[in-house]
């Protein structure tokens, strides 16, 4: 008569989960885990995979968002966990988010979701901890996300409720009320955070032009005279490979071409120009301007980034703030600073969780500093463009305003008539100010000072 563990053995059937799913929970735990970061995973990992089209396209939509809608994810899990759900093991976790984002975000039946998230626990965290999955994921389905999230209807305090509903920090979503003083704009702009961005590509001057990415199937941005939208894969087309065009948000563009179009003649610098998006276009600029262009990059990898996209223009590795033992000085300098990345939110989804008001205070003492060392090394009648990938107040205007007090010297450009006409909307105290829900761009800031005396 056969033991009750061999009975066992003999039913027990070794997990068998789908590839795609598989290094969808590898690259999510690497990301909440490691502190890896997502857009530089995920295209190393889906090109050393054997993975066909389709189901490279299901790890990237499962994984950009798992990371956006995760915190939304949690707060129904924490109601179905018997045990506090900081406290769950974080394998489980993850697994639970992969498994809900099937359940209530994409297309996938109920039973498949489950199913087949249960086999990657079974492979990764063991059998006793895939039932708890197994448990957990089956009480969702338990509902219709309509039921789950009726709930959210009784909540009076709108941070609260946009903080579950669009899956958000609540210090992010008062931080955009303090700037667009109107929920329905707030909760258009945390919407929008979590729609994937269609690539955007960039022809640079002297090596590419937008005409020849319209011709390979782009389409013509709106605001800026060098991009156009491509909605297949970048970097499968020739110019990008060959580094003759580049991909780089609307955004970004137009902070680049908005600042070469106030600075004048000389030598240029940007300050902080790692991976090297802005830093690409200012050099072909520049080069088509007979402008000396100069990079700094305080990070060495990052340095490396930038000499491979600037066409033989100098790259410095080293810390901005010390920018003055160079020995040099700068008509225009761009500083496009360190800052809590707000504003791309949509493309870096595990931004909105790494962040906190503990980093905004550091970030802004580092902009600060790096501010100062600038205008040190700016000539008289030279320009700073201060640039942030944030709309946050403290990284923006607070910043600006303590520029013109403690520099009687400095003067700030109004930027309006340096804009495209059609783009509206767009400034703030004489400064640009983009927001994706208005301009489909990155949320990107650009202050231009001069140096009068």
């Amino acid at each position: 008569m056969k033991t009750l563990v061999e009975a066992r053995r003999n039913t027990f059937k070794s997990p068998k989960p789908d590839a795609s799913r598989l290094l969808t929970f590898d690259l999510l735990s690497e990301v909440n885990r490691n502190d890896g970061y997502s857009n530089l995973l995920l295209p190393a990992a889906i090109s050393a995979s054997s993975l066909e089209e389709r189901d490279r396209n299901l790890v990237t939509e499962l994984l950009y968002g798992t990371l956006r809608m995760q915190g939304k994810h949690d707060w129904v899990l924490a109601q179905l966990s018997d045990r506090p759900w900081s406290e769950v093991d974080p394998g489980i976790v993850d697994l639970c988010r992969l498994g809900v984002h099937q359940i209530h975000e994409m297309r996938i039946p109920d039973h498949a979701a489950v199913a087949a998230t249960v086999e990657v626990a079974r492979k990764r965290v063991g059998e006793s901890k895939a039932s708890f999955v197994n448990a957990l994921l089956r009480g969702v389905t338990r509902k219709s996300m309509e039921e789950w999230f009726a709930p959210l209807e009784e909540i009076k305090d709108p941070v609260e409720r946009m903080s579950i509903q669009y899956s958000h920090p609540e210090w992010i979503i008062s931080a955009y009320f303090d700037l667009l003083k109107d929920w329905s704009e707030v909760e258009s702009a945390l919407l929008i955070n979590n729609v994937p961005a269609t690539p955007t590509l960039v022809a640079w001057p002297g090596f590419s032009t937008r005409d020849e990415l319209v011709a390979l199937g782009a389409s013509p941005t709106n605001f800026s005279q060098f991009g156009a939208n491509f909605k297949g894969n970048p970097g499968a087309l020739e110019l990008i490979r060959h580094r003759k065009a580049g991909v780089q948000d609307e955004g970004s563009q137009l902070v680049a071409t908005v600042f070469a179009a106030i600075a004048q003649g000389g030598q240029w610098l940007d300050i902080c120009a790692g991976p090297g998006g802005k830093a690409a276009l200012l050099s072909s600029i520049a080069a088509k301007r007979e402008i000396t262009f100069i990079a700094n990059e305080v990070s060495p990898v990052r340095a490396e980034l930038v000499k491979r996209v600037v066409h033989g223009a100098t790259v410095w590795c080293g810390d901005g703030r010390d920018i003055s033992s160079r020995n040099q000085s700068f008509d225009a300098i761009l500083l496009d600073a360190p800052c809590t990345g707000l504003g791309a939110l949509r493309r870096r989804p595990e931004v909105r969780w790494r962040r906190n008001l503990k980093d905004l205070r550091a970030l802004t003492e580092l902009q600060r500093e790096l501010i100062e060392a600038s205008i040190q090394v700016l000539n008289v009648g030279g320009v700073l463009g201060y640039a942030t990938c944030s709309p946050h107040l403290a990284e923006t205007t607070v910043q600006v305003r303590d520029i013109l007090k403690n520099h009687p010297e400095c003067e700030l450009v109004n930027i309006e008539p340096y804009l495209p006409t059609n783009l509206l909307e767009a400034t703030r105290e004489g400064a640009m100010s983009l927001w994706t829900h208005r301009h489909g761009t990155d949320a990107m800031y650009l202050a231009v000072i001069v140096k009068k005396s």
